[in-house]
């Protein structure tokens, strides 16, 4: 099973913004691949202005958005490069950021 993340396109991401004035870009990476998101986006946002999904679950190897938006669900976990797990529905993109979400796909 193949990622929207994989290879991402406009039209299937999940988030789509409608009116943005004065936001400075933001460039991270993500799954190896250069994106840009706003200042004061969450990761969440970030990348799901890119895609249709979060990552996979660990258990179910369903695609998950990690929506619940107040840190009790375990759905929007993702990890920088480096190992260190974030959560994507709290913590804000920086500049430079390297994250990987296991979004291709179930092991």
């Amino acid at each position: 099973m193949k990622s929207s993340l994989a290879t991402p396109a406009k039209s299937t991401a999940l988030l789509h913004r409608l009116a943005e004035a004065g936001r400075k870009p933001v460039g991270f990476v993500l799954n190896g691949r250069a994106l840009t998101a706003l200042a004061g986006d969450t990761v969440l946002t970030a990348v799901l202005t890119h895609g249709a999904q979060l990552r996979f679950s660990e258990f179910s190897g369903e695609p998950r958005a990690g929506f619940c938006l107040m840190g009790a669900c375990q759905d929007c976990w993702v990890a920088t490069e480096s190992g260190q797990r974030l959560r994507a529905c709290g913590t804000f993109i920086e500049e430079g950021m390297r994250l990987v979400t296991g979004a291709e796909g179930p092991v």
